[in-house]
């Protein structure tokens, strides 16, 4: 359960110096992520997921 927490606290880490560092661009994606449809968003996220599972697997062995 600790594994869990320290993914989540990295990602957030991540992200907040994402946004830290390229405030503008950032902003940017936000507003062309609201133009793309739900249902490829939706499509997109699951094989994002899953790319990162298969990365942690790999990671894991």
């Amino acid at each position: 359960m600790s594994d869990l927490f320290a993914a989540l606290a990295l990602a957030i880490v991540i992200e907040g110096l994402l946004y830290a560092a390229f405030p503008d661009q950032m902003k940017r994606m936000i507003t062309q992520v609201l133009d793309i449809p739900s249902g490829h968003l939706r499509w997109y996220a699951l094989a994002i997921a899953a790319v990162g599972l298969v990365f942690l697997a790999f990671v894991r062995l």
